[in-house]
């Protein structure tokens, strides 16, 4: 099985997403994940990320298309939960142009829904607390958030038009939100 767990930041997205790809037996395709061992093996797609980010650059489409294109074409991605890839209508496009050139497609896409824009905010500030991320300031969180809203929910849409989004209310605690989860893929197993 092939997914994309998608979401604002704080939804609870890299949680779920770690419990999600064990229970599916697949791999935790994690873009951060894919950043850090790019640039601590210094692959070639690692020295030019980090370029760009020593530059206070965000890191080209073409870059981490390179790094998603390599991650997916290893042997343990041949069932996948994808986390923080695609986040742009052209990263949609790419996704599917590698999947396709694997001979594969994604069977769905889980959204997490969190409509209280407060309560991602205050979730992700707690875990910037507890987590000693002093770079996760409010204000950064805010803008995360806006970030999200002007680019990735974009392609909520576009999964509903495609036919596999499957929205998932994301408030609750951990077990309650995955139990949603895990009903969406008993459906997608049929």
């Amino acid at each position: 099985m092939r997914l994309l767990l998608m979401g604002p930041p704080g939804a609870g997205k890299g949680t779920q997403a770690v419990d999600l790809a064990t229970s599916i037996g697949g791999a935790h395709i994690s873009t951060g994940d894919m950043f850090r061992e790019n640039l601590a093996n210094e692959t070639d797609l690692g020295k030019l990320a980090k370029q760009y980010m020593d530059a206070g650059q965000y890191v080209p489409d073409e870059v981490t298309n390179g790094m998603v294109r390599n991650r997916l074409a290893e042997p343990d991605a041949a069932a996948f939960v994808l986390d923080g890839y695609p986040r742009t209508a052209d990263q949609v496009v790419e996704l599917d142009d590698i999947l396709a050139s694997l001979g594969a497609k994604l069977d769905g896409v889980i959204s997490l829904v969190v409509e209280d824009r407060e309560e991602l905010v205050q979730r992700m500030i707690k875990r910037a607390e507890t987590s000693g991320r002093a770079d996760d300031t409010e204000e950064v969180i805010r803008h995360r958030q806006d970030v999200y809203d002007a680019e990735t929910a974009a392609l909520v849409p576009l999964y509903r038009d495609h036919g596999i989004l499957h929205e998932v209310d994301g408030i609750g605690t951990i077990d309650e939100v995955a139990a949603r989860i895990a009903a969406v893929v008993d459906s997608l197993r049929g």
